[in-house]
């Protein structure tokens, strides 16, 4: 969440808002998001919301983030590939719901706004490779992966083929996909010399 602004936040207001920015965001887009809209749904004035958040990005990141997480639990099966492969389910599961596809919409968004770009790579994309950077040292610690890997570079050839199908080729994001593109990838990744 954004840093606080003035008096603590009221629980059940905060709740309230971000439903509201929640339930906008699902009905109209980020696009015709506003915080009149915000506010008027949720029956707060516009300077509650600007008290607790500096702009509309940011209450309608932290109410996508609030459903984000529940939706993205982090696995651990004792295997660092059946790990990674539940988490990259997991997300791609998420990108291509209803509320995933806001995703897409946010970062449309965030090429022409670099307050909002700014936002959604250090709230949503950067926790998101935090989560699998976690799963793959524990899969280092655990004698499973030398430590000698450049885990970021790991990350990226994971991960990458999931986001290029959906902002850019369109092809399928399946179940099946996610399988086949984590098992090649740690067939690669088995072959880097300790």
């Amino acid at each position: 969440m954004c840093a606080q602004r003035g008096r603590p936040r009221n629980p059940e207001t905060q709740k309230s808002i971000l439903q509201a920015a929640y339930d906008l965001l699902l009905e109209q887009g980020f696009g015709a998001v506003t915080v009149e809209k915000i506010a008027e749904m949720a029956g707060v004035s516009k300077a509650t919301i600007y008290k607790w958040w500096p702009n509309k990005a940011a209450v309608v990141m932290d109410s996508y983030l609030a459903a984000a997480a529940e939706r993205l639990p982090l696995p651990d099966t004792g295997s660092v590939q059946e790990d990674i492969r539940i988490h990259a389910t997991y997300l791609m599961r998420f990108l291509t719901s209803r509320e995933g596809k806001i995703i897409t919409e946010i970062i449309g968004e965030g090429q022409t706004d670099a307050g909002l770009a700014e936002v959604y790579q250090t709230r949503y994309f950067q926790p998101r490779r935090m989560e699998a950077r976690q799963l793959l040292e524990k899969g280092v610690k655990r004698g499973e992966l030398p430590d000698t890997l450049d885990l970021g570079l790991c990350i990226d050839l994971i991960y990458g083929p999931i986001f290029y199908r959906l902002l850019l080729t369109g092809e399928p994001l399946t179940e099946e996909y996610v399988a086949a593109l984590t098992g090649c990838a740690f067939h690669g990744i088995a072959s880097v010399k300790a």
